[in-house]
C-alpha cells in the first residue's frame, strides 16, 4: 500500500505541476498578448491625436475663410493672397480617419482580453460610440455635406468675378461684387450653416481629443502597474 500510495501521490504531484505550469504558461501568453494589445491601442490613439492637432490648424483656417468671405459680400476690401486658400477650404468637407488597428486586433481576439472593467469599457465607449459619431456626422450626415449643399450656390455667385493670371490661376477679386439684398442674404445664410456645421464638427472633434487624452493616461497607468 505505501509502495501504491507513493506512486499515485508522485503521479499526482507531477500531474498538478504540469497543470499548474500549464496554466501559468498560458496566463502568462494572455498577459503579454493583452500588452501587446493595449500598446497598439495606446500608439494608435496618439496618432489619432497628432490627427486632431492637424485638423485644429484646419478649423482656424475655415473660420477665417468665413469671416473673409463675409467682408467681400459686405463690400469690405480684402486681401487678395489669401482667396485662393481661403476659397479652397470654405466648404470643403471633412474626411474622418481613425486608427482603429489596436481595437481591431482586441475585437479579433476577444474584448475579454482586457481584464481590467472599467478600461475595457471605456476604449469600447471611445471606438463604437464616440468615433462611430464623428465619422457619421462628418461623412454621412446630410447637412454637414458642404461642398455638395452649398459650394455651387456660392461658386455661381461669387466666381464671376474672379480674376485670372496668365497661367489661368486665380489671383483676386474684383470688388464690389454686384448683388442685390435677397442674393447677399441667401449667400450669407449658406456661410452662417457652414460656420454651424464647422463649428459643431470642431467641438465634436475637442470632445474626442479630451477623451483620447484621458484614456492615454488610464492606459499608461494600467501598463505601469501591471510591469
Amino acid at each position: 500500500m505505501r509502495k501504491y500510495l507513493f506512486e499515485f501521490l508522485s503521479i499526482f504531484l507531477a500531474v498538478s505541476l504540469a497543470f499548474i505550469l500549464d496554466r501559468w504558461n498560458d496566463n502568462r501568453k494572455d498577459r503579454i498578448a493583452e500588452n501587446k494589445i493595449i500598446e497598439e491601442i495606446y500608439n494608435g490613439l496618439e496618432r489619432d491625436s497628432i490627427d486632431i492637432a492637424n485638423d485644429e490648424q484646419y478649423y482656424k483656417i475655415t473660420f477665417r475663410s468665413l469671416k473673409y468671405f463675409n467682408e467681400i459680400l459686405d463690400g469690405k476690401s480684402v486681401e487678395n493672397d489669401s482667396l485662393v486658400a481661403f476659397y479652397f477650404l470654405l466648404s470643403r468637407d471633412i474626411i474622418v480617419v481613425q486608427n482603429k488597428s489596436g481595437y481591431e486586433s482586441l475585437k479579433s481576439r476577444g474584448l475579454e482580453t482586457i481584464k481590467n472593467d472599467t478600461l475595457r469599457t471605456k476604449i469600447i465607449n471611445l471606438y463604437e460610440v464616440d468615433y462611430e459619431l464623428e465619422r457619421k456626422f462628418s461623412e454621412e450626415y446630410s447637412e454637414n455635406k458642404f461642398m455638395q449643399n452649398y459650394f455651387h450656390k456660392i461658386n455661381d455667385a461669387i466666381a464671376p468675378y474672379f480674376e485670372y493670371d496668365s497661367t489661368n490661376n486665380i489671383k483676386g477679386v474684383r470688388l464690389p461684387i454686384e448683388l442685390n439684398q435677397k442674393e447677399r442674404s441667401l449667400l450669407k445664410s449658406y456661410l452662417w450653416k457652414i460656420a454651424v456645421g464647422k463649428q459643431d464638427r470642431h467641438k465634436g472633434s475637442q470632445y474626442n481629443k479630451e477623451k483620447i487624452g484621458k484614456l492615454r493616461a488610464d492606459i499608461k497607468d494600467y501598463l505601469k502597474d501591471r510591469s
